[in-house]
């Protein structure tokens, strides 16, 4: 009977051990390329250029590491699979949680890695009106046009803010098993500041 009990126990220990390696191939797997400005030169009408590295831009902007962070309700979301953060948490006054329960209670200034906690210094929630979980990439082109529902910010402000600001920039480098964003930050951002320059054209849907 104890042998049995001891080969159950190892069968179920590398059951574990199987899972969390998975999780770390996946982590490792080249993420998918975003497209350069210039691959879209062919196309003449500025407009339908812009448009296009916008959609390009779209597989960052729907990516869970950006959904998550940019919710539909007061909940933040985790996981590839964008399942509700667990503790139930909620946005609180600031975004960065209620009193009682701060992002930074658990979200320190870098990754965990021992226990997959994602981290860095100014972890908190996307503002209620950048909310753009579940919107086609349309929808959130013009929302992020829109100062109302950008944070204030005119559309040469995302240059910096999606190409180089450190906790947008987490999002490739999430570590924990998560996958990361599309290409890099910095591709990301030629795209966005060549999007501006090409007149911040949008999508038709």
């Amino acid at each position: 009977m104890k042998s049995e009990l001891r080969f159950q126990l190892a069968v179920a220990v590398l059951a574990v051990a199987a899972s969390m390696f998975t999780g770390y191939a996946i982590s490792q797997t080249a993420p998918q390329s975003l497209a350069s400005p210039e691959s879209f030169a062919l196309i003449s009408d500025t407009d339908a250029r812009s448009a296009a590295m916008f959609t390009e831009l779209g597989k960052v902007l729907t990516h869970p590491r950006c959904t998550n962070c940019h919710p539909a309700t007061d909940r933040p979301r985790q996981g590839d699979e964008g399942r509700l953060h667990q503790p139930p948490v909620t946005r609180g006054a600031d975004g960065h949680g209620l009193p009682a329960m701060r992002c930074s209670s658990c979200h320190k200034h870098a990754n965990f890695e021992p226990g997959r906690m994602p981290g860095h210094p100014e972890w908190h929630l996307a503002p209620r009106e950048m909310a753009w979980e579940g919107k086609t990439v349309a929808e959130i082109c013009a929302q992020l046009k829109d100062p109302a529902r950008n944070g204030g910010r005119k559309v040469e402000e995302l240059i910096h803010h999606i190409g180089e600001d450190t906790l947008v920039g987490w999002a490739w480098v999430p570590g924990g098993g998560r996958s990361p964003a599309p290409g890099t930050q910095k591709q990301a951002g030629a795209l966005v500041e060549a999007w501006v320059k090409t007149g911040a054209g949008c999508p038709a849907q």
